[in-house]
């Protein structure tokens, strides 16, 4: 079984967020954190989880609950003030950035659960967080009254520090999968409580360490029904967050990650320039021009991919807060956004490396471990560049295979 973290007493109030804050309240949050989270990065580093001291004190601080509904004492903000608190606290640690982006995706089918279950699962303890993985990738046996959950799910992203596991799977009745009246399996994410689950030391890589984003296990859970969502299934929240569609409202938050690191790369070699002697012309690198343009166009390259993905999630929100749906087109633009935004943050990580010369080999400089954080955070679906074939596909009227993909959130690619 998972040994479960709970905080201990903190100097930090903790805040239930039943009213909307202002966005200038949130960050003033994350900047008052910045000392805690940026000194608890190595020991995330090391653990391969986020460190329990930067745990307590994004949980208190409700940034783990930025889009869990107002109704169940959550933050619900918009999209574009998610992506830009995830892309300031990436800019400080980014296992710690994506830890609070994962927390927040995994919130929304809150929006979905029937009233009394979403109250149970997400009350207004910012200490519950939920986390898991969405792919059907285990089987729920229909009983009476739930369903017997079995399964392995793989990136389960915090699940050190979650109470609820979030595990998606297809539905078994009678020996046979239910099947939807198209004939394709039904599918449905059904909330674990972590304490139920086995967690595997899985996660053993290069980027992202501190996520502790291993694999899980269940064998014959129960799980009674209305703890069990479907994105078929109209949402039960009315604000526009939850009427926007799920998978395609949560690439948007796995952009700014990588958004945030490049930021914090840029952040280094502005710094290391300063002080650091190149070997040849004995001057200081920032009086190099090599530096100088590497510089130039990372800063350009970072900001472009912000600019567009910021205003492709404006036009978004304007469609659906007037009560309409994305089309398939807008759903592509999204998708092209998020993916450009990555590519372009990982192409000004590597040239702030570059520029840096030998500086960003050493561990001491963090910029190495930008490097490997934001390659890390660009293999993910969302952001993936085998994106840019499917959004050329969809300009070109190759509908087909992008509706599929437009269509995500009816399958749980995730």
């Amino acid at each position: 079984m998972p040994k479960q973290w709970r905080a201990g007493p903190s100097a930090v109030r903790r805040e239930r967020l039943t009213e909307a804050l202002p966005a200038e309240e949130l960050f003033a949050r994350v900047d008052k954190l910045a000392p805690v989270i940026a000194a608890s990065a190595d020991e995330s580093e090391r653990l391969r989880r986020l460190a329990p001291a930067a745990v307590e004190t994004l949980s208190h601080a409700g940034l783990f609950r930025l889009w869990v509904p107002r109704s169940l004492g959550g933050a619900e903000v918009d999209a574009a003030t998610l992506v830009r608190i995830v892309e300031a606290i990436s800019r400080i640690d980014g296992a710690a950035g994506w830890c609070v982006t994962i927390a927040s995706n995994s919130s929304l089918p809150a929006g979905y659960l029937p009233s009394a279950a979403a109250r149970h699962i997400y009350g207004d303890d910012p200490l519950l967080v939920t986390g898991g993985t969405w792919p059907p990738l285990g089987q729920a046996v229909a009983v009476n009254g739930g369903y017997r959950v079995t399964g392995r799910w793989p990136f389960a992203s915090g699940c050190h520090h979650t109470r609820w596991l979030e595990a998606g799977c297809r539905i078994i009745e009678d020996g046979t999968p239910r099947l939807e009246a198209n004939g394709s399996p039904v599918v449905r994410i059904l909330y674990l409580p972590a304490s139920s689950c086995e967690i595997l030391d899985t996660w053993d890589t290069s980027g992202l360490r501190g996520t502790g984003s291993h694999d899980f296990t269940a064998q014959d859970v129960f799980v009674p029904t209305d703890h069990t969502v479907s994105f078929h299934e109209p949402p039960v929240e009315k604000g526009p967050l939850y009427a926007f569609p799920i998978i395609v409202l949560s690439w948007t938050s796995i952009a700014a990650v990588s958004l945030g690191i490049a930021r914090h790369a840029l952040d280094i070699l502005t710094k290391v320039s300063q002080s650091k002697v190149a070997m040849r012309s004995q001057q200081a690198l920032s009086q190099g021009s090599v530096v100088q343009i590497d510089l130039g166009r990372a800063e350009g390259l970072l900001r472009s991919g912000r600019a567009l993905l910021h205003q492709t999630i404006d036009e978004a929100w304007q469609i659906v807060t007037a009560g309409k749906q994305l089309a398939v087109g807008d759903r592509a633009m999204l998708s092209l956004a998020a993916t450009h935004a990555t590519s372009s943050a990982i192409e000004a990580v590597d040239l702030a490396c570059r520029a840096a010369g030998s500086a960003s080999l050493y561990t001491n400089s963090k910029l190495e471990r930008c490097q490997r954080d934001v390659r890390a955070a660009g293999t993910h679906i969302a952001v993936a560049y085998p994106n840019y074939e499917l959004v050329g596909q969809a300009l070109l009227g190759f509908n087909m295979r992008m509706t599929t993909l437009m269509r995500a959130d009816e399958r749980y690619d995730y």
